[in-house]
């Protein structure tokens, strides 16, 4: 099944949350997060041509989007330093706004920053509620190799939490 330019651009268009899910995993300020994104978009249409259509469109935006983000990760991991979330300014909360659900995302997203590439891109998966096969094609790995992961990356949350 092969897309043409514009059912592509149409597709990068409607799911491109799913890259900046990623960014946001994987980068800690707008700027990285802006030329993540945008390295994310290149490749993407760089490898379009060999997107043969076996699997779903987005589970090949994950594979190329993460693949892409872990790639340079490595490559500035030991020249760039991520700011510290905690540094970031607090959105005021109106006294009828609950706040509980973003101080829960927040602490998540702290305990993700200190996972590995693999865990970050399993956690985010995870996340999206995606079937354990999808993750395991997503990052080739075997199905049981990324539920025993999962399974011990909630673990671990647990253990944070504590």
């Amino acid at each position: 099944m092969r897309l043409s330019e514009n059912d592509f651009l149409e597709l990068l268009k409607e799911h491109q949350n799913i890259i900046h899910k990623i960014c946001r995993i994987y980068t800690y300020d707008d700027a990285s997060q802006k030329d993540l994104f945008q390295e994310i978009s290149i490749q993407l249409w760089k490898s379009y041509p060999s997107f043969e259509g076996k699997s779903k469109f987005t589970t090949w935006m994950y594979r190329v989007g993460l693949n892409t983000a872990i790639t340079l990760y490595r490559k500035n991991k030991k020249t760039i330093l991520g700011e510290d979330l905690a540094m970031l300014p607090e959105l005021k909360a109106y006294e009828e706004y609950d706040d509980t659900k973003e101080i829960q995302i927040r602490w998540l997203y702290e305990k993700i920053e200190t996972f590995s590439e693999i865990e970050k891109a399993l956690i985010l998966l995870y996340l999206e509620d995606k079937k354990y096969i999808e993750i395991a094609e997503t990052l080739g790995i075997s199905e049981v190799n990324a539920r025993v992961k999962i399974s011990r990356l909630k673990r671990k949350l647990k253990t944070m939490l504590k």
